[in-house]
């Protein structure tokens, strides 16, 4: 088989903030299938250390950025596994990038030294013998493995770069650039420097060979400043190498017919025991459509409008049940939406991956009223599961739900509810359209259907990035 070795900071199922673990999780074996055998390599975090204490080590640095690093080789949940262990950059209490809120302040070298390990693999394999021929490079926290390839002199791995979300861009003054193991030479506007300083992102999309985002809208949407970030001119002037691929989700994971209470698109009764015992178990009495919010409270995730469209959708029969957490200002408005609407918005605080699985089998709708999303995977699960996704028109979400509009829905092709622009009067307009619909029972039985026929499985991403391997062997 082919080979490729994925670089990221996190993977399921060893850790996980956010999709990119799942992303970084699933692709293995989708790609198994079409020929191509992927490693991937992660930092080794404090609570993985003891897991992997005697798998054997197969790459060694004496000197990575502080202290000695070395590469273990294993396998996780049929997942082929290498863990940096490097305890002066990844032994520590918190999360993979911050305690208490706060990045850790040498990120730039805990990262940087993810990316120089990747790179000397490429170049020189692995002691089990193993060494890929393509490098795969995850965000900001792999930029630099491109390019640490790419200024190390002559190479035969080709290199692909994945914008997961280009709001972290690995932000790192301009006097490390000797820390970091940058040449001095590439610190111009045309390759490394960044405003004044460096950025591992960009880097990363100046030295790669190619540059993949999670959708095609996504890939678009990045050339424009109002989501390219600063980035957008560096994007623009790559466009030729610039491809969207679709995120996938697993389907052996994510699956009704695997819930407590299993259903499918032709028997749907367990969708409504779900759905009593999930209202039992937020506290809730719903008459109309129960939305449920599965997500990160920040801006990007509009969470901010609920407060100002949820009162109509209440008054029209409406109910919410929402699990997650982040800006405190966001958790305070959610916790006053439910002492508001006592028995009709219900609240979990946190991250809980078997509650999320009872909210999507028993929710109505899922909510996503991003104002960016790479690719979104909130709405993907809401497809298989037949929870209406109720999403803004942008990035992923625009490619991946089909609004009911008069025309999708008399050709019987409507998946969902988008809207356009992502603020109150759209976002309020689209729960009104998500209330009459639930109130017509056969033309919601059609949408529920069509949605659970959405392909949402990795088949046709992991096709799509193994012919961009294949294009760029060496």
């Amino acid at each position: 088989m082919k080979r490729v070795l994925s670089v990221a900071s996190e993977c399921v199922p060893l850790v996980k903030t956010g999709g990119l673990a799942d992303v970084v999780g699933a692709l293995p074996a989708a790609l198994a299938a079409q020929g191509w055998q992927m490693r991937v390599l992660i930092p080794a975090y404090r609570p993985l250390r003891a897991q992997i204490a005697d798998w054997p080590e197969v790459f060694a640095e004496e000197d990575l950025f502080g202290g000695r690093g070395a590469v273990k080789a294993g396998d996780v949940a049929g997942v082929p596994m290498l863990l940096l262990d490097a305890p002066h950059l990844y032994d520590r209490e918190g999360g993979p990038y911050n305690s208490g809120g706060v990045d850790w302040p040498d990120n730039p070298q805990r990262f940087a030294a993810l990316s120089w390990i990747a790179a000397r693999i490429a170049r020189e394999g692995l002691a089990d013998g193993w060494r890929p021929q393509v490098l795969h490079a995850h965000d900001w926290q792999a930029g630099y493995a491109p390019t640490y390839l790419a200024f190390g002199g002559p190479r035969d791995v080709a290199t692909v770069m994945t914008i997961h979300n280009i709001a972290f861009q690995g932000w790192a003054d301009a006097p490390m650039l000797g820390t970091l193991r940058l040449p001095a030479h590439e610190f111009h506007p045309a390759s490394l420097e960044y405003y004044g300083g460096l950025s591992s992102l960009k880097a990363g999309l100046v030295t790669a060979d190619k540059i993949t985002t999670v959708s095609p809208s996504y890939a678009a949407e990045l050339m424009r400043p109002e989501f390219g970030m600063g980035l957008e001119g560096v994007i623009a002037a790559r466009a030729a190498d610039v491809q969207g691929i679709l995120n996938g989700v697993d389907e052996g994971v994510w699956s009704p017919e695997a819930e407590a209470v299993p259903y499918t698109s032709r028997r749907m009764k367990g969708k409504a025991a779900n759905r009593a015992a999930l209202c039992e178990e937020f506290g809730l009495d719903v008459p109309g459509p129960l939305a449920i919010v599965v997500s990160r409270m920040t801006d990007q995730k509009g969470i901010d409008l609920l407060p100002q469209v949820l009162p109509d959708f209440i008054a029209g029969g409406g109910g919410l049940a929402i699990l997650g957490s982040g800006d405190p200002a966001l958790e305070s408005a959610m916790l006053d939406l439910v002492r508001r609407y006592p028995g009709r918005v219900a609240l979990r605080l946190g991250y809980d991956e078997a509650l999320s699985h009872r909210m999507f089998a028993g929710g109505d709708a899922v909510l996503v009223p991003s104002r960016f999303e790479p690719c979104g995977l909130t709405q993907l699960y809401g497809l298989r599961y037949g929870t209406v996704p109720v999403v803004a028109a942008v990035g992923g979400l625009a490619d991946t739900v089909i609004h009911a509009n008069p025309a999708a829905l008399a050709a019987d092709v409507a998946t969902g509810i988008t809207f356009h622009p992502t603020d109150a009067p759209a976002f309020a307009q689209a729960l009104r359209q998500l209330l009459a619909l639930h109130a017509q029972p056969a033309v919601w039985a059609r949408l529920v259907r069509h949605a659970m026929a959405q392909p949402v499985g990795w088949e046709g991403s992991a096709a799509a990035y193994a012919q961009l391997y294949d294009g760029i062997l060496r």
